[in-house]
């Protein structure tokens, strides 16, 4: 063991030394201990979570258990659409202070997409806006619906820059009125706007494109097919459906029994995101996606992206930690320590990772000579092309 490393554990009580006499404890027993204030974790807690295996182990414990008999279970049978409003409210309503103490100025709440290891969150965000729209090859005067809109980032400079008619949807009452406060300062209240909505309760209205960034996991694995196929109906026959969604790595095909990835997984589901149990490897989602009559033409995986997005909210969530304690109190901001700076490395190590997919109708008379030049990967193309194709599309 690595006794510098386990010294830098701090308990508060004899009990609770106890259970660090220099042996090796389950991460989750550790975690709770932290967010709890039994014990303090000396220096920056990345670089504790980064050596972690030196002093945790990932064994199961009691309360495992517990929280999938009487939470995780029930959560992935039900998805009714009343308790997926008041978990996703319970989550994106906690406050926009809150999530801007991370997320930043853009409060996009979604991996970003970096073209230099040195690139700001702020680049990164622009950048990964910038390749969604080009990915979607949106044109001035299309219709675009954005499923899960979050702070409406997407829906404001889509209308801005590419000259379409966004709708954005969220549960979240305060993202919406933050959504559309951006909107009217970037000068296209008139073409863009978020509505308080459950994605269930969509006109059935026909979008030239479609794009649901990180929202597809909170649908749930019961309720994923239903999904693709209502965005399938939702969507014009010559539409592009964008979908980056987050995704687990699977292990012969399978998503396997990594301990270190079921105990994250737990963890994040417990505490973070209740109810995104669709968050699967991408056989799941492309299998669901042709199922419902989609054809795919792109995917791009971004995990990396991911690690490097989430490590700049880490910055930012240290920076402002005096606020957020202020404001929501030392277990908030504990939590959020962890989740961010676990996600890091969990990202970085392909245990969890967020996929690009671009798909259309698998129709026959579908124009495939469109991809042709088009932007189809951000790693090959973004650098070049973009630019010149999006000052293209904003001049109609």
């Amino acid at each position: 063991m690595d006794t510098s490393l386990h010294q830098r554990i701090i308990p508060k009580s004899p009990e609770v030394r106890s259970r660090y006499g220099g042996q090796k404890i389950p991460i989750t027993t550790l975690i709770d201990d932290f967010i709890h204030e039994r014990i303090d974790i000396q220096g920056d807690f990345r670089d504790f979570i980064k050596q972690r295996d030196a002093v945790v182990d990932y064994s199961l414990v009691g309360d495992h258990f517990k929280f999938v008999f009487t939470r995780f279970l029930p959560e992935v049978l039900i998805h009714s659409q009343e308790q997926d409003i008041r978990i996703g409210r319970a989550h994106y309503d906690r406050g926009n202070d809150f999530f801007g103490a991370f997320l930043g100025p853009r409060m996009v709440y979604t991996s970003g997409f970096f073209r230099s290891l040195d690139d700001t969150l702020e680049q990164a965000q622009d950048q990964k806006i910038r390749l969604v729209c080009e990915k979607m090859q949106l044109k001035k005067g299309e219709r675009l619906l954005d499923i899960g809109c979050g702070w409406g980032t997407l829906v404001a400079h889509a209308a801005r820059d590419y000259g379409v008619d966004a709708t954005g949807i969220t549960v979240a009452e305060k993202g919406a009125e933050f959504a559309n406060e951006q909107c009217k300062r970037e000068g296209v209240s008139a073409s863009a706007r978020a509505l308080v909505m459950d994605y269930r309760d969509i006109p059935k209205e026909r979008f030239n494109k479609i794009s649901c960034l990180e929202m597809a996991e909170h649908v749930g694995v019961r309720k994923f097919g239903a999904f693709m196929d209502q965005v399938y109906n939702l969507l014009d026959d010559d539409g592009i459906f964008f979908l980056q969604i987050a995704g687990l790595r699977a292990r012969n095909g399978l998503l396997g029994f990594n301990l270190e990835d079921l105990v994250w997984g737990l963890f994040m589901n417990k505490y973070i995101f209740p109810g995104a149990d669709a968050s699967m490897p991408l056989s799941f989602v492309v299998e669901h996606m042709e199922k419902a009559g989609f054809e795919i033409h792109s995917v791009e995986n971004i995990g990396i992206h991911y690690s490097f997005t989430i490590s700049r909210w880490y910055d930012n969530w240290v920076q402002n930690r005096e606020a957020v304690v202020k404001a929501y109190g030392e277990w908030w901001y504990r939590l959020w320590e962890v989740f961010l700076g676990w996600s890091v490395e969990i990202a970085a190590q392909g245990s969890s990772t967020a996929f690009q997919v671009v798909a259309n109708k698998n129709l026959n008379r579908f124009n495939r000579q469109r991809w042709i030049g088009a932007t189809n990967l951000g790693e090959r193309d973004l650098a070049s092309e973009a630019p010149k194709r999006a000052k293209k599309a904003s001049q109609g």
